[in-house]
């Protein structure tokens, strides 16, 4: 069995212009970035005969799913990206290249700025990663959101699985992860 995983084609929707910004523009800025149109590009699917197409509800996956794959597309919550949130709510402000390396931390760490934990994110990955076995028999294309790939390449190395290291996964590529 296969399992290929895409990240979603490349956000339009860049950084804040301002260096410095308050929690409420950080906000504002992703709000921004999930209602962001994508730059559609080709996508090498590696020549695999792919029989289902599991894809997150957030509208960047769900377009990037419906140019890249022609059947039925299943979509589900457990897909979504990580969600963020500032780990302060005062109206001070920081470096916005601090945001997503404060962020992670508070999230890695548990920390109540943050609403679902990396347990809660362990869990979801682990009951997709079982729908997806239970379901197929051959290859399944998963397009989902950078940040949960990399907990889905965990799971599924865990499983039995052998596939590339990710780092930070690149938009609109295709990581190849099978069954020994």
């Amino acid at each position: 069995m296969k399992i290929g995983l895409v990240r979603h084609f490349k956000v339009t929707r860049g950084y804040p212009t301002a260096k410095w910004i308050t929690p409420t523009e950080f906000d504002q800025w992703m709000k921004e970035y999930e209602e962001s149109d994508v730059e559609e590009t080709e996508v090498d699917l590696g020549g695999e005969d792919w029989q289902k197409c599991y894809v997150s509800t957030v509208r960047r996956a769900a377009y990037t799913a419906e140019k890249i794959y022609q059947g039925e597309l299943i979509k589900t919550e457990d897909l979504r990206e990580i969600p963020v949130y500032p780990f302060f709510k005062r109206n001070i402000k920081i470096p916005m290249i601090l945001y997503p390396l404060c962020i992670r931390t508070a999230w890695f760490f548990n920390h109540k700025s943050q609403l679902e934990r990396r347990t809660d994110v362990e869990m979801r990955v682990s009951k997709i990663i079982d729908r997806i076995l239970e379901e197929n028999e051959e290859n399944a294309l998963v397009v989902s959101h950078g940040a949960l790939m990399m907990f889905m390449r965990k799971e599924l190395i865990r499983r039995g699985f052998t596939g590339p290291k990710l780092g930070r996964p690149e938009n609109a590529k295709l990581y190849l992860f099978e069954k020994v």
